[in-house]
């Protein structure tokens, strides 16, 4: 276990971590779309090579991939059927039977990713308390499968009418179609997402079949290449949630790594805001494709139980599939370093969501891309040296940037620059006041490709005037990954009221709870040191939705109350005298947590080496050009202190210390940005 490996796998570059005894490798690639596990094989040899270790040195491996989430966007999953409860067949597409875009005339609704005519039928009925209201009609059911089969179909969703109060039809229905059917994958709403709203429970399911195809492949084809390299390794898959589980486990659940990367990156800010003592803290991940940003609080995440992917209207919350799953609580916006700019109808610069990806890419990639990006934006502001860009193993072109903006004018970098910035700001705020927070006195986090580039900038208009950049921070996802902790949760529906809460029923469907999250988790992890979180979901009684209550075993009816008021009161800012609180969902969590690390100490001042070379640096906040100092990140030693205009560069980023702002080195290499009072 003393060497391992990381990948994250995301829509522009492939990022990889080896972490040997007292020293840590890394590397950024472009991904490869049409085979992403190319370019993992290609990195983790590159990555054994620099360390100068052979494939079977390699003790653990760590993965997260944007697969799931990019077949789901580009529709690219197996051919799926469902098989539902007779007449409920149109529920995935009637949703939540609300316009998301109130008036705009030419709405368009996300298509289902199951066409009507696979979507199929049978005579049964469970009722909303468990009873049984219609007996399952095998025979009819057996005609389905005769159907399914004859409309080619490799992958079947299995979602009934509350099911999640019991799933013995479903549980009937699987049999019969694996006996039938053994050569189709199957996935039951019972297993999935065992929740209540028909909706989500069928949209999370169907989009879990729709991917176990291509991910069984895709896991299969990554552990088969890594043997070929010598790696025999275990392999752990980061989850949404921020968690590790088996490969085995992803191959049941995909629907879980969606993501995974994103997740990864908001560990590694909660383990470097441990390690600076820091109790509230904007994590920042700014890469090729998008920019997410993550609230933390107390060296804790904002968990949300449900989010939406391949959104017809890309940010607009409500055109999109809902996926139930548990996931860590972040904004994501096309903002990323491929994110292309051009004028609007009005004139007015427009940046994204689209984005240049990896193929082609930015114009000054010379790789044919020739739309101008936010990449192109920084390149011509000076902030990105064209000759060490990925460690001098990719180089950029200026003429192809200036070329791209040519029609959009001389000043249009800056604007681009200004305007994605404050798009950033406007999703942060947005966020920290929906969870009844603010961005304004804390400390940013940044990592990511693009993010150290932007982070100043964006700390100032939100308030913020110190930003941490942790060493390796190109690649900080795949760092998070060797802090995740092994993990999985398991969810019930049980509908409660509070005035008829049974404590010993509740106790034993916890038991029940613990014993399926072991299931996964000892897989790769040993009892001891296991670590059990329980959750209610509750509502005042009339209201639609829940919010989330920490429990504690045998915890009464009284203290569950007064633990919801307090919860209700943080988010909202009241109670609401006269209602009654009930639970609808409750979450049981099983994990092997990561402890803190120390907290660092205060390094002795240190001198700064005279800069690589100066060059032009534009400062959008002011228009100004200024000459800044280059500084080779290796060459700063703990202790060591800047002022800005100056950047400081590494293999996988660049970090931008504008002026009127301080750059010191810290204990753990870490850079920390000050705003000058």
């Amino acid at each position: 276990m003393q060497h391992r490996l990381a990948v994250d796998i995301g829509g522009t570059f492939t990022d990889l971590v080896l972490e040997a005894p007292g020293r840590t490798f890394s590397h950024k690639l472009l991904t490869t779309p049409d085979a992403p596990e190319r370019a993992v094989i290609e990195g983790t040899r590159i990555l054994l090579r620099s360390a100068g270790v052979e494939g079977a040195a390699i003790g653990l491996v760590l993965h997260g991939t944007t697969l799931a989430t990019n077949a789901l966007i580009e529709r690219k999953g197996a051919r799926t059927a469902l098989i539902t409860t007779q007449g409920f067949r149109d529920s995935i597409e009637i949703a939540y039977e609300h316009r998301f875009a109130q008036y705009d005339l030419t709405m368009e609704r996300p298509v289902p990713l199951v066409p009507r005519a696979l979507r199929y039928t049978v005579p049964e009925r469970i009722a909303a308390d468990g009873g049984v209201l219609l007996e399952l009609d095998e025979a009819a059911l057996r005609e389905v499968c005769a159907q399914a089969r004859a409309d080619g179909v490799t992958a079947i969703a299995i979602c009934f009418l509350h099911s999640f109060t019991n799933d013995a039809h479903e549980r009937r229905a699987a049999e019969i179609v694996a006996e039938m059917l053994p050569e189709v994958s199957l996935s039951l709403s019972c297993e999935v997402c065992p929740e209540v709203r028909e909706y989500d429970r069928a949209s999370t399911t169907i989009a879990n079949a729709y991917v176990r195809p291509l991910m069984d492949g895709y896991l299969a084809g990554i552990e088969e290449g890594l043997r070929g390299l010598g790696l025999n390794a275990p392999v752990l898959m980061m989850m949404s949630s921020g968690g590790l589980c088996t490969v085995g486990a992803a191959r049941r659940f995909p629907v879980r790594l969606v993501e995974s990367g994103p997740a990864g990156g908001a560990i590694l800010a909660r383990h470097v805001a441990a390690q600076n003592a820091l109790d509230r803290v904007l994590a920042f991940d700014m890469g090729g494709t998008t920019a997410k940003l993550t609230l933390i609080d107390h060296g804790k995440f904002h968990m949300a139980r449900s989010f939406e992917v391949a959104r017809a209207y890309r940010f607009v919350q409500g055109s999109g599939l809902p996926i139930r799953i548990p996931v860590i609580e972040l904004v994501e916006i096309g903002a990323g370093g491929g994110s292309i700019a051009r004028h609007d109808s009005l004139g007015r610069i427009q940046i994204g969501p689209d984005s240049a990806g990896s193929k082609p890419g930015p114009a000054c990639y010379g790789l044919g891309g020739t739309l101008p990006t936010v990449t192109d934006a920084d390149l011509l502001l000076g902030r990105l040296d064209p000759e060490r860009f990925a460690g001098g193993t990719m180089r950029l072109h200026p003429a192809a940037s200036e070329q791209a903006f040519a029609a959009m004018g001389t000043s249009a970098p800056v604007g681009v620059a200004e305007i994605v910035d404050e798009t950033m700001a406007s999703a942060a705020r947005v966020h920290a006041v929906e969870n009844g927070e603010d961005t304004a006195g804390r400390t940013m986090i940044a990592f990511g490709g693009a993010a150290p580039l932007h982070a100043a900038r964006l700390a100032q208009k939100l308030g913020i005037a110190k930003v941490l950049v942790p060493r390796g921070a190109g690649v900080g996802s795949a760092h998070g990954f060797l802090q995740a902790p092994i993990g999985f949760e398991v969810v019930r529906t049980r509908y409660t009221r509070l005035d008829t809460l049974d404590e010993a029923a509740l106790e034993t469907m916890f038991s029940e709870m613990r014993a399926e999250a072991e299931e996964v988790v000892l897989q790769a992890a040993t009892r001891e040191g296991l670590v059990e979180t329980r959750t209610a979901f509750m509502r005042y009684r009339g209201q639609g939705h829940e919010i989330a209550v920490p429990l504690v075993a045998g915890m009464a009816a009284t203290a569950l109350h007064d633990a919801f008021v307090a919860a209700y009161r943080t988010i909202f800012g009241r109670a609401i005298p006269g209602l009654q609180p009930e639970v609808m969902t409750w979450a049981l969590s099983l994990a092997r947590p990561v402890g803190d690390p120390a907290v660092l100490a205060v390094p002795a001042p240190s001198d700064v080496p005279a800069p690589l070379q100066r060059r032009a640096l534009t400062d959008p906040a002011t228009g100004l050009t200024q000459e800044a100092a280059l500084h080779a990140r290796d060459d700063l030693a703990p202790g060591a202190l800047l002022r800005g205009p100056a950047l400081i560069i590494e293999d996988e980023t660049t970090t931008v210390v504008p002026a009127g702002w301080t750059a010191r080195i810290n204990a753990a290499e870490q850079i920390l940005l000050e705003l000058l009072p």
